[in-house]
C-alpha cells in the first residue's frame, strides 16, 4: 500500500502548498514510541532537563521568523497574533525550567519513625516520579502554544517524560519545523533527540494511544475526537491517564445592575472577546445571559456595533468553515431565535462574525433549543435574554462543564445584590471564574487553572501554569529503606537542597 501524503494547505485559498511528510504506519508509530521509551533515563538529570527547556525557548526565538511565516501560511492567524503566541511558547519553556530548578513539584514528604502512634509509624519517604512516554495530540487553533512546542509538551518534558506528538493536520509544516528546533535543543544540551518525536496521520493517533509503552496522553480538540481517544485510553489492558480539553461554551452572566451601569462598555468588550482570533479561542464567550429591558437593549446595540464592524475572517480550515456555516444556520432557524448581526459565510473562503438572541425561557427545559447550549467554533455568540434571577439559575443548571465562567457586575458590588448568589451559581460550572473581565487570554502563571468539568476537560488538572507538570507524575513511597538505597531526593541530608515537608512541617 502506498504512503499517504501529508500536505500543507493554505486556508486563505484552500490550495495545497507543499507535501510535508507521509502519514506514519503502525510500525513507524511503534518505532517512535520505543525510541522515546529507550531514552527516558536521559531526562532523569534535572539540571540537564532545565538546560534543555531553556535551550528550546532560545532556539524557538532564534527561529522565530521562519516559524511565524510557516504558521501564518498554514493557519491564516496573522503575524501579530503568531508573534505573541511564539513569545508565550518560549515563556512556557522558561517557566517550566524554573519549576524544575525549584523542585517543589516533586512534593517530597518525609515522616520519621514514631512508635508512640497507634498504629506505629515506620520511616516513610514520598516523592513523585515521571510516568514514562507521553502522547501529545496537538491543537488546531494554537499552532505553537498548544501544539508541538506547546504546554503539554513542555510540561511533560519538564516532568522527565519523553514525548511523541501527533501533529495536527492543519499545520504539518509548522509542526515539523518546531520539532526540528526542539530536537536541536536536546542535542545542544547533551540529550538524545528522541526525547521529542512527531508523527502524522489519523490512524497514527489511534495507534499511539493504544501503544503499551505510552503512559499518559494530553489532547486539545473536539469533543468527538477527544472522547474517542479518552475511551480508547480507558479500554486498554492497562488504562492510562488521558488529559483532554474537549470543548467549552464559556458562559457569561450580566447582572441587571451591571447592564444599567455600563451597557455600552460590556457590549464592546464582549464583541472584542468573542471575535478575537476569528472566534477560534477555546475560551471564547459563546453564551451570554443579558437582562430584558432597555439596559439590555443598549448592551446589544453596542455589541452589534462592535461585531458589525469586524471584518470577515478565515477559519483554520475549510472543514471548520463549513461546520460553522451549517451550525449558525441550524441555530438561527430555531423558533424565537433572531440574528441582529447574522453570522455565516462571507465568501468562498471566509466567514462573518455575528450573534443570535433567544428568550432565556426557551432554554430552561430540554428541547430543540439545546443546540444553543453547545459550542459553535467560530465568531458567534448566543445572547439569552432573561426576565429574572430565577430564570438565570434555571438556565445555568442545564449548562455543561466549561473552562471559564464570567460574571459582569456593577462597579460597587454592595449595590449589586445578585452578584454573590450568581457567582456561587457559576463556580461549579468552570475551572476559572472571572468577574468584570473577559475570558480570552490565559496567563501562564503559577495560580492559573485551564480546565474544568466535563466536557471542558476529562480530568481535574490544568494544561496551563506550573501545576500542569503534575499530570505526568505519580507518587511513590519508600518505607524503612536504608539511606544508601534511597534516591538522592529522599536522603536525610537533602543533598539536592529540595523543598520538602519533614514530619509534617516545611523544612
Amino acid at each position: 500500500m502506498s504512503a499517504v501524503q501529508v500536505w500543507s494547505v493554505d486556508p486563505r485559498t484552500g490550495n495545497p502548498r507543499e507535501q510535508v511528510a507521509v502519514e506514519a504506519t503502525a510500525e513507524e508509530v511503534d518505532r517512535a514510541v520505543r525510541s522515546a521509551h529507550a531514552v527516558r533515563d536521559a531526562l532523569a538529570d534535572r539540571v540537564a532537563r532545565a538546560a534543555f527547556l531553556r535551550a528550546a525557548a532560545e532556539l524557538l526565538e532564534e527561529s522565530g521568523e521562519r516559524v511565524i511565516e510557516a504558521a501564518d501560511a498554514e493557519t491564516a492567524l496573522g503575524r501579530a497574533r503568531l508573534t505573541g503566541e511564539l513569545a508565550r511558547t518560549a515563556a512556557q519553556f522558561r517557566a517550566f525550567a524554573e519549576v524544575v530548578d525549584e523542585g517543589a513539584y516533586l512534593d517530597v514528604h518525609i515522616d520519621h519513625p514514631d512508635a508512640s502512634r497507634t498504629p506505629p509509624w515506620p520511616d516513610l519517604r514520598r516523592y513523585k516520579i515521571p510516568l514514562g512516554v507521553v502522547a501529545v495530540y496537538a491543537a488546531s487553533n494554537f499552532p505553537l502554544a498548544f501544539s508541538v512546542p506547546g504546554g503539554d509538551t513542555a510540561s511533560a518534558l519538564a516532568a522527565g517524560c519523553p514525548v511523541v506528538v501527533k501533529a495536527h493536520p492543519d499545520h504539518p509544516a509548522t509542526s515539523e519545523l518546531c520539532a526540528s528546533v526542539l530536537r536541536r535543543a536536546a542535542a545542544r544540551t547533551g540529550l538524545p533527540e528522541d526525547v521529542l518525536t512527531v508523527v502524522h496521520g489519523f490512524d497514527a493517533g489511534v495507534e499511539l494511544i493504544r501503544h503499551p509503552l505510552v503512559s499518559a496522553a494530553g489532547f486539545t480538540g473536539s469533543v468527538r475526537g477527544g472522547r474517542a481517544l479518552y475511551d480508547a485510553a480507558a479500554a486498554r489492558p492497562a488504562p492510562i491517564p488521558f488529559h483532554g480539553e474537549l470543548g467549552s461554551l464559556n458562559p457569561v452572566v450580566v447582572t441587571a445592575a451591571a447592564a444599567a451601569e455600563r451597557a455600552g462598555e460590556i457590549g464592546t468588550g464582549l464583541g472584542g472577546s468573542m471575535t478575537l482570533g476569528v472566534g477560534q479561542f477555546c475560551t471564547k464567550p459563546g453564551f451570554v445571559l443579558v437582562p430584558e429591558g432597555a439596559a439590555g437593549d443598549q448592551l446589544l446595540k453596542s455589541l452589534a456595533g462592535t461585531v458589525g464592524s469586524t471584518g470577515s475572517g478565515v477559519l483554520l480550515d475549510h472543514r471548520m468553515r463549513d461546520a460553522f456555516v451549517a451550525g449558525v444556520r441550524e441555530r438561527a432557524a430555531l423558533p424565537d431565535v433572531d440574528a441582529p448581526v447574522p453570522p455565516g459565510a462571507a465568501g468562498e473562503h471566509t466567514v462573518s462574525a455575528g450573534f443570535l438572541t433567544v428568550p432565556a425561557a426557551r432554554l430552561t427545559a430540554e428541547g430543540p433549543h439545546d443546540a444553543l447550549l453547545e459550542e459553535c467554533f467560530g465568531p458567534v455568540a448566543v445572547i439569552a435574554r432573561y426576565a429574572s434571577v430565577d430564570e438565570i439559575a434555571a438556565v445555568l443548571a442545564r449548562l455543561p462543564g466549561n473552562l471559564t465562567a464570567t460574571l459582569q457586575t456593577a462597579g460597587d458590588e454592595t449595590g449589586d445584590p445578585d452578584a454573590g448568589p450568581l457567582l456561587a451559581a457559576l463556580t461549579p460550572l468552570a475551572g476559572r471564574i472571572l468577574v468584570n473581565g473577559w475570558p480570552t487570554g490565559v496567563a501562564v502563571a503559577p495560580a492559573q487553572h485551564h480546565g474544568g468539568p466535563y466536557p471542558a476537560t476529562t480530568s481535574t488538572s490544568t494544561s496551563v501554569g506550573a501545576t500542569a507538570i503534575e499530570r505526568w507524575l505519580r507518587p511513590v513511597t519508600y518505607q524503612s529503606t536504608p539511606e544508601t538505597l534511597l534516591p538522592p531526593e529522599l536522603r536525610e541530608d537533602n543533598p539536592l537542597g529540595l523543598p520538602r515537608r519533614v514530619d509534617g512541617r516545611r523544612a
